[in-house]
């Protein structure tokens, strides 16, 4: 079992977040995970932005009735902007003479910091329920400012909440507060998405929904969107620290988990209590077995693997019990050549670094299982051997 204060030992976790992803990776580290970490996305702030500046000129000279503040970098960020403009000041006045609606408590700080104060914030941060809130009062009519969090694409939330608001017959003035773009290297990216794809990660953390989407439109580029919606669909859980971080996923059909609150203290934790809950424990040849991400772990003691040896390793313990073909373990073994001699080298490997040959058992002429104890095992009768 996973050592007291490390819950997380033996499991690998992807962290995507671009601002305080070290600090995000020392919570992680510290409850016992790997962690890969690539940023998915570079933020540009719009200080010297002509379309930002150009709407905060607008909003001076005919303010909104109603402001959505959206994230509190956006906001702070906004209004730092505005300072160097010299509009600091025509800002918070046109400001304080809006109603301002916070999404979240992130949102709320910055409103507050900048002494202003929100009207109303929705108890589960999501921007669903501030259009709810906005729709049940009516806003035909009513001119709406909406502080954006990053560029639009084909895979973000907020695009859609301007446009419900346009629909009801609201004059929607787009705040285009800072912009991102994929990070200059995309080479850490590359390898966080191939290494979901083949499952050499046990979760995917995001903090923004912008990271989802630029996530998403690299896998695009390099042509794996549909083997990596599907590992996250079925084997690579997708941990979001939100339910906005966590639409475009949910829209994609992947199922996603959230903490109870929008933190990353809270995230860490989430991600601490979901990965060993959900983690599949096997009994077999009288030892405890869990596959991971990166690792096996065999009665609580974690056992790192070459890249073969893992790879044959998910592939049985994709079928526990049942009998998998040399040539199906030749096809998944890196390289994919050679001939069954291979698989046969490979599995004296594996036996080697588990440290209990019998968990793998040859079933002669056929292939090879993982040797389920009774208890555990289905009702495919084999006839076997320990060793080769």
């Amino acid at each position: 079992m996973p050592r007291i204060g490390e819950p997380l030992l033996g499991f690998t976790v992807g962290v995507t977040a671009a601002r305080r992803s070290e600090e995000f990776s020392t919570l992680l580290t510290r409850r016992g995970a790997t962690v890969v970490a690539a940023a998915a996305i570079r933020i540009i702030p719009l200080v010297d932005d002509a379309e930002l500046e150009r709407v905060t000129r607008e909003l001076i000279d005919s303010p909104a009735e109603i402001t959505v503040a959206t994230t509190g970098i956006g906001f702070r960020g906004w209004m730092e902007a505005a300072d160097g403009w010299g509009l600091a000041e025509g800002l918070t006045s046109a400001l304080s003479g809006s109603r301002i609606l916070a999404r979240g408590p992130k949102a709320k700080g910055a409103i507050r910091a900048a002494d202003l104060r929100e009207e109303w914030s929705p108890p589960s941060e999501s921007s669903a329920e501030v259009i709810d809130h906005l729709l049940a009062e009516g806003v035909e009519g009513k001119r709406i400012a909406v502080q954006l969090h990053g560029a639009t694409t084909e895979w973000e939330p907020l695009p859609d909440f301007c446009e419900v608001l346009r629909l009801a017959g609201a004059e929607v003035v787009p705040v285009p507060v800072y912009r991102w773009t994929p990070p200059e290297d995309q080479t850490g990216m590359d390898r966080m998405i191939e290494a979901t794809v083949g499952g050499a990660l046990d979760a995917v953390s995001f903090t923004s929904a912008p990271a989802v989407a630029s996530m998403l439109m690299r896998a695009k580029e390099i042509g794996l969107v549909d083997p990596l919606l599907h590992s996250l669909r079925t084997r690579v859980l997708a941990v979001c620290v939100g339910p906005v971080t966590a639409a475009p996923l949910e829209a994609l059909g992947v199922p996603t988990t959230i903490p109870s609150r929008a933190r990353l203290g809270s995230l860490a934790r989430h991600i601490a209590e979901e990965l060993p809950r959900r983690s599949v424990r096997l009994r077999v040849a009288g030892h405890d077995l869990s596959v991971r991400g990166g690792c096996v772990v065999v009665d609580g003691e974690v056992r790192q693997l070459a890249p073969a040896a893992m790879a044959l390793m998910r592939t049985l313990a994709h079928r526990p019990g049942r009998v998998v073909s040399r040539e199906e373990l030749l096809a998944v073994l890196p390289g994919g050549g050679g001939d069954t001699h291979a698989v046969e080298t490979a599995i004296a490997r594996l036996r080697a670094c588990l440290g209990a040959p019998k968990i793998v058992q040859t079933v002669v002429k056929r292939g090879y299982r993982l040797a389920l104890d009774p208890v555990d095992c289905g009702d495919e009768p084999v006839t076997g051997r320990d060793d080769d």
